[in-house]
């Protein structure tokens, strides 16, 4: 065969193609020459070959039939083959290839060759390649180079702890023995800049992957002080020097390993926070290397027991980080400040003016780091300047940005609010300016606090025409704005207002204005709803009762069958139950909070009550509230289920017939507590005979729980449930579920609670359970009794949810048990 052409001669013939088909064509054409080659196991030229095709492989061409060649290549004596041969190894294998474990040999020769530069090759490839079984078979070579007093290999050094960083990134627990501990600590000792480079960063991976080897180098701590301090202190080096601050690159990375040393030890910290405030103090910061080893300070600072003013010299460092032109230092500094912020409010609430100058920038990432930081800045003490700022970014920012900014104004105006006017009012204003981004639930947010805020209806109704008037996009603001005047549209006409100048309107301009909505292609279905209800509503407050009436008529055709549907009950309304009417339509009254503040919050658990004061002996059993239990009602995904309600512990004997709940709510016990107040006074009504069942004097069950197997409701995340049956005596329609709730896990799961809904044709009552914790590794169960009644004998159909909490992190699931045993229902 003619003698292959030369590397340089293939580039200058590539570089000639024109098109990137005739460069392919030329690649191909070379390949097929190569393969002919190595097929001929051509010894001569082979190198030759190899290097052509690792330049094939940097253009982006498959070169993986040039891998044995490389190892080929390296078992060769000469030095020329040797080097090629390694360059190969290092572009072509990695540690996922089976290939790279033949050359294992070959490296431990070279490594024991006789020939610095030969050492030199497979320190280096070991160092960028080498796998976890490469580095363990060849610890011992490596462990004697690291011995050697040759400059030239010494300089090599690095290789061989790029190589232990390549095994311990990989968790190789075996490469890191005794022998190699000891080395990385006396490597300080050499004025090599790579070495000390190279071995620090060993360091640092061997701290971060084993707490032996933290607690074993902190003794380094002083030793790494001095050396930083050094190249703090050290003259003009022009080998290391970049922008005039002495090898950069050495001192983060010391800064970084410093920091994984004093976290959490209080000797490690003492000792090296003389020198963070030197490095902070003395750095340059008017190029961005200094920037790089003030942020690193920054971060080291922040993670170990510092002083309180050196966190403080901390804080104040990226304070002039959001100064600097450059948008990745700012971005950096308000990513930095949001972290910390937590720990140390009152030195970051120092930036406060440069941070909120920051919400003006053009950049959108440092917009939201700056809008995420401001709300984290908010307090009863700045509430006020604080959400004048974030008001006028929600006024200006992109439509990304409105949604997040919006809620954050919601949760920080309901926890610092100084006033109700005050609330109202900027809730208003985020429900002008974006209240097509703000979420679902900020309308019933604010139709509950105008509701608990009595004397403000007036001022509140009025605010709420006049935006109703300017705008009609926002459509939770409409709705917030037609609930209010369906409630106090006398007090808008009245012109009760004394919080500002009250306007003159009439009866008819604001039925005009509620039937505009109704018509307008901007009101969805929901906001068309909250229209009709709020002119039906005033049929209790104007005297319009006519025209209210011919309204609500011409809905009852709609073709929106939630519309029509209501227009049909309320005109029924006013034809059947017209003396009901007033009563029904009257004013809501003051909505109370799912779960307060106060000194006797009752805390609910599983149906348990349980006041947060430990001296309230003698509340009064309290259920759980109803909106608490309807959260059921969603669970079947109809209108026909039946909500249960959870009851107390008991604390009097189980024939106090009161302790029961009327599950449906068309029922009045004597003697206990009311579940859900009704609208209108109840008629006292005879007790069900289910209910007091099992409160007389005979045996609670029968014994036929035998003839009923036990079913497995719900199994997952290691929680198990398990149902057993029985049969109530006397009354066979009742089936007593005992369900038996077990945890494999490690940890405990608290505050568990299990809640049922049936559909309407049963009913169903769930007694309360034997304890709200789930023991671990199925050291116990928790049972609960549920009784259901099934007059009609149909299959027996239940969904469930199940909310716990479990290492800290609560959980919430439902379940759909459908599989009950025929026996149970029949």
């Amino acid at each position: 065969m003619p003698a292959p052409i030369r590397l340089r001669e293939l580039i200058r013939t590539i570089r000639t193609a024109r098109t990137q088909a005739e460069e392919r064509e030329m690649i191909q054409k070379e390949c097929a020459a190569i393969r002919s080659s190595f097929r001929e196991e051509d010894n001569t030229y082979r190198c030759r070959n190899v290097a052509k095709l690792l330049y094939m492989h940097m253009l982006g061409y498959p070169a993986h039939f040039g891998q044995l060649e490389c190892l080929k290549l390296i078992a060769s004596q000469k030095f020329t083959d040797k080097r090629i041969g390694y360059l190969g190894a290092m572009l072509l294998l990695d540690e996922r290839q089976d290939v790279h474990l033949l050359m294992t040999n070959c490296i431990k020769n070279d490594l024991n060759h006789s020939t610095q530069y030969v050492q030199g090759l497979a320190l280096c490839t070991l160092g960028c390649m080498g796998s976890s079984e490469m580095c363990r078979d060849l610890a011992g070579e490596v462990e004697k180079l690291l011995k050697t007093s040759n400059s030239y290999l010494r300089k090599k050094v690095p290789h061989s702890h790029l190589a232990h960083i390549h095994s311990l990134q990989r968790s190789v627990s075996q490469v890191i023995s005794l022998k190699f501990v000891s080395r990385p600590a006396n490597l300080h000792s050499f004025y090599i800049t790579c070495v000390l480079h190279t071995s620090v960063v060993l360091l640092t991976e061997m701290c971060e992957r084993s707490p032996d080897m933290l607690l074993h180098f902190r003794k380094l701590v002083p030793q790494l002080v001095r050396i930083l301090k050094n190249l703090i202190m050290s003259g003009y080096s022009p080998e290391h020097d970049v922008s005039g601050i002495s090898d950069p690159f050495l001192q983060v990375r010391i800064l970084r390993l410093l920091r994984i040393l004093g976290r959490s030890d209080d000797d490690s910290s003492e000792a090296m926070n003389d020198i963070l405030a030197q490095v902070a103090t003395n750095t340059e910061t008017s190029k961005n290397v200094g920037n790089a080893i003030l942020y690193e300070t920054v971060l080291t600072i922040m993670d170990i027991k510092s002083e309180s003013g050196l966190r403080v010299l901390a804080i104040n460092i990226l304070g002039r980080f959001l100064l600097n032109n450059d948008k990745n230092i700012r971005y950096v500094a308000l990513t930095s400040l949001l972290k910390t912020v937590q720990t140390d409010h009152n030195a970051v609430q120092r930036h406060r003016s440069t941070i909120v100058d920051c919400l003006k920038d053009l950049d959108v990432s440092i917009k939201r780091r700056a809008m995420e930081l401001s709300f984290a800045l908010v307090n009863g003490n700045n509430i006020r300047g604080m959400m004048k700022e974030l008001l006028y970014f929600l006024d200006s920012c992109d439509p990304e940005f409105k949604a997040d900014c919006a809620s954050g104004v919601f949760l920080a105006a309901e926890k610092y609010a100084p006033s109700k006017r005050w609330h109202i009012d900027t809730i208003m204003r985020v429900l002008t300016t974006a209240g097509s981004y703000v979420r679902d639930d900020s309308v019933p947010n604010l139709i509950q606090l105008i509701t608990n805020s009595v004397e403000m209806h007036a001022y509140t109704v009025q605010r709420l025409y006049k935006a109703l008037l300017d705008d009609i996009s926002q459509q939770p603001l409409v709705q917030v704005s037609s609930w209010c005047i369906g409630e106090y549209g006398d007090l808008l006409v009245s012109g009760q207002c004394e919080e500002e100048e009250p306007i003159q309107v009439t009866e008819d301009e604001v039925l005009d204005v509620l039937e505009g909505l109704l018509v307008s292609n901007l009101s969805t279905p929901v906001t068309r709803g909250y229209s009709l209800t709020a002119i039906m509503k005033l049929s209790t407050r104007f005297s319009s009762v006519n025209r209210i009436k011919k309204v609500v008529s011409i809905y009852g055709s709609s073709i929106d069958v939630e519309l029509q549907q209501r227009a049909v009950e309320y005109n029924a309304l006013f034809k059947k139950y017209d003396h009901m009417r007033p009563a029904l339509l009257e004013r809501m009254p003051i909505m109370e909070k799912t779960a307060s503040n106060g000194p006797t919050e009752i805390m609910q658990t599983n149906g348990e009550t349980e006041p947060s004061v430990p001296d309230t002996k003698h509340l009064p059993l309290v259920t759980q509230p109803a909106n608490q239990a309807n959260d059921l009602l969603d669970l079947l995904g109809g209108n026909d289920v039946m909500p249960v309600i959870q009851t107390t512990l008991p604390t009097k004997p189980a024939s106090a017939g009161g302790e029961l709940l009327d599950l449906l709510g068309d029922l009045s016990l004597s003697g206990g507590p009311t579940v859900v107040p009704a609208p209108a006074p109840s008629v006292p009504v005879s007790q069900p005979p289910f209910l007091l069942d099992g409160l007389s004097s005979q045996p609670l069950f029968n014994d036929t729980s035998a003839a009923i197997p036990p079913m497995t409701a719900y199994s997952k995340n290691g929680l198990k449930i398990e149902f057993t049956f029985e049969r109530a005596n006397p009354n066979p329609n009742i089936a007593v579920i005992t369900i038996h709730a077990t945890n494999t896990t490690e940890a405990d799961m608290t505050e568990f609670v299990f809640q049922a809904a049936v559909p309407k044709t049963f009913q169903l009552q769930l007694l309360s359970p034997s304890s709200n914790i789930v023991p671990a590794l199925n050291q116990g169960s928790v049972t609960q009794v549920i009784r259901v009644l099934n007059p009609q004998k149909q299959q027996l159909r239940m969904r469930v949810k199940l909310t716990y909490t479990h290492k800290g992190s609560p959980v919430q699931d439902l379940a759909e048990v459908n599989n009950f045993p025929p026996q149970s229902w029949q």
